[in-house]
């Protein structure tokens, strides 16, 4: 896999620069490049208790971009995936810490454990007071000795954070530490693992499959689950983690994405979060967002804490670190009435048995092409005309009941409201101009074929695509033309004018019009192909 860096030996140094770089002013990083990399608050003043963390690079934005006011006072980065040095965490400790103390925020991996560790030792032969606390969150693996330590760690350092900014002692930042990761419970998921730069992808996870339970440097996890979707996804990790619930409490979640899936995924499984079995038991969240990722792995991971009044309040505090999205209430979906004028007049609904074997007979034919419209789109266009179009056709079979079947006047009318409604892109506003203009038509008492020719006119006029410009206007329009005839001679012109489009290379309408010419040849328009396709199914 390509990487957007330059030596992968410099991709720590330049990261952390960059990250510093970008912060306003609000950071800076000791010297001692490249083995010490310490991102510090250029704020402070040592009169309050300290907080370090840090460990292996590949999480951002942990830990460096968690480093202000109310959060981190120091980061210290290692290589990715490694534990950073003995000197490197001591030189971060020697330089914030001052007679208030230095709490070190661990998570439990042996390296962690051990150059964290030392470095405490040896930062108390130097007078400081140092304390240090291990998070091992995950929940994945329960019979493992030494849990993981994974995104719940944010936790602690928001909640650990907001108190020594407040001018908590060391005691009280340790103790509430120590409450927030006994009580804090983890899990995550992926579809793939990660690609350390440099490094060959490992392909452990087959397609069809997801992994639940691994770990944050790509670690295996409990097992390979079969995947079917997010609803599934997330039966399978709360499953997990209300094992661990108290069903008399409620729970802020921290809802984390690994580093690769996109922000529309991650809202769905907020969705899914919400009406799982532990959704009622969780009031607050945080997130969905990238808080301590796995490089660009596709997953997600779920953190629970039952937090009192003040763990919530100290979570809510307010920081102008742009990398934490802060805590919102976790609330039903509120639903607003549609304004006046746009809210649908429905037809009287009515009964016509072949007119909704013809309906159905047609949306199944769009629903049965879905894959190879896709496939074909993808080669000129986003990939979407295929499921566009069957999106739209089961939406249509879903209203059929609703649908004035008997009076075809009023019928086209529907139509294009229908797919006004529920079909997306231009192809759906186009068809329901279409559909609109035809019942105009029809009600005027032209005849079903005329009708047709003025939906179609006042579709061109709108959407400004005439035939030769490559799109499904190339097989509508010879279609229509040769109606009167039957669909066999009407099938037969959709053919010829969806291939033709296939030996046009300057797209002048529609999406493929933003396309380079050489990635159009020999390729049929997607839209021209579904009106092809359905005048011959229909005709067959």
């Amino acid at each position: 896999m390509t990487h957007f860096i330059n030596r992968k030996e410099d991709i720590v140094a330049e990261a952390v620069d960059g990250v510093i770089a970008t912060s306003g002013g609000r950071l800076a990083r000791l010297d001692g490049y490249p083995h010490i990399r310490v991102v510090v608050r250029t704020d402070w003043d040592k009169s309050k208790v300290a907080l370090v963390s840090g460990g292996g690079s590949g999480h951002e934005p942990a830990h460096a971009g968690f480093v202000g006011e109310g959060m981190l006072t120091a980061a210290v980065c290692g290589d990715v995936f490694a534990s950073p040095s003995v000197d490197a965490v001591l030189a971060g400790i020697l330089a914030v810490t001052g007679p208030a103390g230095c709490l070190l925020i661990v998570k439990n991996y042996t390296g962690d454990r051990l150059n964290f560790g030392l470095a405490a030792e040896r930062a108390r032969a130097f007078g400081l007071n140092v304390n240090m606390v291990i998070v091992d969150d995950d929940v994945a693996l329960p019979d493992l000795p030494q849990a993981r330590g994974v995104a719940g760690t944010l936790f602690v350092h928001k909640i650990a954070g907001a108190l020594a900014e407040n001018g908590a002692d060391l005691d009280a930042v340790a103790t509430a530490a120590e409450r927030v990761i006994a009580g804090t419970s983890s899990i995550g998921m992926s579809l793939d693992t990660c690609t350390v730069p440099g490094a060959p992808k490992e392909d452990r996870i087959p397609s069809g499959k997801a992994e639940l339970g691994l770990g944050i440097h790509g670690e295996a996890g409990i097992d390979q689950v079969e995947y079917s979707d997010a609803k599934s996804a997330i039966a399978m990790m709360v499953e997990k983690l209300g094992a661990k619930m108290d069903p008399d409490q409620r729970y802020v979640a921290l809802l984390n994405n690994l580093g690769g899936a996109s922000v529309l995924e991650m809202s769905i499984l907020a969705h899914e979060l919400k009406h799982s079995s532990i959704g009622q038991q969780i009031s607050h969240i945080v997130g969905p967002a990238a808080l301590m990722t796995s490089l660009e792995m596709r997953g997600f991971s779920i953190s629970v804490y039952p937090a009192p009044t003040e763990d919530l309040m100290a979570l809510q505090a307010k920081t102008h670190l742009s990398a934490w999205p802060g805590v919102n209430a976790l609330v039903d979906v509120p639903v607003l009435e549609l304004p006046d004028g746009l809210k649908p007049i429905k037809p009287l609904a009515s009964d016509h048995a072949e007119t909704r074997s013809f309906l159905i007979r047609c949306c199944e034919i769009l629903i049965a092409a879905e894959a190879d419209l896709n496939a074909l789109d993808a080669k000129s266009g986003d990939g979407d005309t295929g499921s566009t179009l069957a999106g739209a056709a089961r939406a249509l079979i879903a209203a059929m009941d609703k649908l004035p079947l008997a009076d075809h006047t009023q019928l086209y009318r529907a139509i294009g409201q229908e797919l006004s409604q529920t079909m997306g892109g231009s192809s759906g506003v186009l068809l329901a101009i279409f559909f609109a203009a035809a019942g105009d038509a029809v009600s005027s008492g032209e005849t079903m074929q005329k009708a047709l020719h003025v939906g179609l006119k006042r579709m061109q006029d709108i959407g400004g695509a005439q035939p030769g410009d490559r799109t499904m206007i190339d097989a509508l329009k010879p279609a229509l033309d040769k109606l009167e005839g039957g669909l066999p001679d009407a099938a037969v012109a959709a053919r010829a004018g969806a291939d033709k489009t296939a030996t046009m290379l300057r797209a002048r309408a529609g999406r493929a019009s933003y396309i380079n010419a050489e990635q159009l040849r020999g390729h049929v328009d997607p839209g021209a192909e579904a009106v092809a396709r359905l005048f011959e199914r229909l005709a067959s």
